[in-house]
C-alpha cells in the first residue's frame, strides 16, 4: 500500500470510528472560562451493580483505559470500587438530576427492575434511590433531543448566593433561578443550589465523592484558581493512574463539595467503539 492510499485508509478508519459515538454522547463545549460539567464520581461497593442501575436509566458503560464509566448525553458517571462513608443525602451534593423525554415510558421499567421510587411534587418529577444510596432526581422535559440527558447537580448549603457567586467566579457559570432555587449554569448542566441552614457533610468519601469539570487548558485553569486563592488538594496537578492521557487536579469548594478538574476524561472513539 503506497503512502497516499494508507493516508486515505487511515482517514476513513477514523471517520468510521467517530461515527460509532453519537454527538449526543459528547461533553458540551467549554464556556468562555474554558469549563464544562464532565462527571460525578461514585464510590461503589460493587461496580457491576452500579453499572446495571445506570444502564436502567439509559446510560452506556464505557472505559478510558482502566477507568470505569457510564456515559450519558452531557456527562459521565465515573465508578470506583470503594465503600462509601455515607449516602448523598446529608452531604453537600444531596442528589444529581436527569431529564427524561417521557417519564411514563421509564417508570414501568424502573418498577420491574425494583428501583425504589419516591413521588415528587408533580407527575413529571420523581426521585430514585440507586445502589450505595445515590439519590437521583428525574424530571420530564419533552423538548430534549434524547430519551435521557444530564440536567443538574443539587447542592445544599447555608448561603446559596455565596455559592452561586463562587461558581460564577471560578468556573464562568451563568447565575440564574429555577423556581425557588438559585442556579449556576455551565455547559453540560446546572449547579442547583438550595438553602440548608445546617452545614452538610463534605462529599469526599460519600457515595457521590466528587463532581467534575473538564477544562480546555488545565495548566492555565489551575494556575488561575491558585491566583484567586483556591488551593489545589495534595498532590496537586498530576496524570491519572488509571488513564494515561487523563490529567487532573482536585479542589474543595467552601461548603465541602470535592471537585475534580480534568483534561482528557472522555474515552477515545476507539475505546468507545470497543465497548
Amino acid at each position: 500500500m503506497n503512502l497516499r492510499n494508507l493516508l486515505i485508509f487511515l482517514f476513513l478508519l477514523c471517520f468510521a470510528i467517530s461515527a460509532v459515538v453519537p454527538a449526543s454522547a459528547q461533553l458540551a463545549a467549554p464556556n468562555s472560562a474554558g469549563a464544562a460539567i464532565a462527571h460525578f464520581h461514585i464510590n461503589a461497593a460493587d461496580i457491576e451493580v452500579q453499572k446495571r442501575f445506570w444502564a436502567q436509566l439509559g446510560g452506556v458503560a464505557v472505559k478510558n483505559e482502566k477507568l470505569e464509566m457510564v456515559r450519558f448525553p452531557g456527562i459521565y458517571v465515573v465508578l470506583r470500587k470503594q465503600d462509601a462513608t455515607g449516602p448523598t443525602v446529608g452531604s453537600v451534593v444531596n442528589h444529581v438530576g436527569f431529564h427524561v423525554k417521557d417519564i411514563n415510558e421509564w417508570v414501568p421499567k424502573w418498577k420491574t427492575a425494583g428501583i425504589p421510587i419516591e413521588a415528587g411534587n408533580s407527575p413529571q418529577q420523581m426521585f430514585l434511590t440507586g445502589p450505595d444510596n445515590v439519590r437521583v432526581e428525574i424530571i420530564e422535559d419533552k423538548t430534549i433531543a434524547t430519551p435521557v440527558a444530564m440536567h443538574h447537580i443539587h447542592l445544599f448549603v447555608p448561603d446559596p448566593i455565596a455559592a452561586q457567586a463562587w461558581y460564577v467566579k471560578h468556573f464562568g457559570a451563568v447565575a440564574g433561578k429555577r423556581g425557588r432555587f438559585d442556579t449556576a449554569t455551565v455547559p453540560g448542566g446546572e449547579i442547583t443550589i438550595a438553602k440548608e441552614e445546617k452545614a452538610q457533610a463534605s462529599t469526599k468519601g460519600r457515595s457521590v465523592d466528587h463532581i467534575g469539570f473538564e477544562v480546555k487548558d488545565l495548566d492555565a485553569f489551575t494556575k488561575k484558581l491558585q491566583t484567586d486563592g483556591v488551593k489545589l488538594e495534595e498532590p496537586g496537578l498530576r496524570t491519572s493512574a488509571n488513564a494515561s492521557k487523563l490529567r487532573l487536579a482536585y479542589i474543595m469548594d467552601p461548603w465541602g463539595t470535592y471537585i475534580e478538574i480534568t483534561s482528557g476524561l472522555p474515552p477515545s472513539p476507539a475505546q468507545s467503539a470497543a465497548r
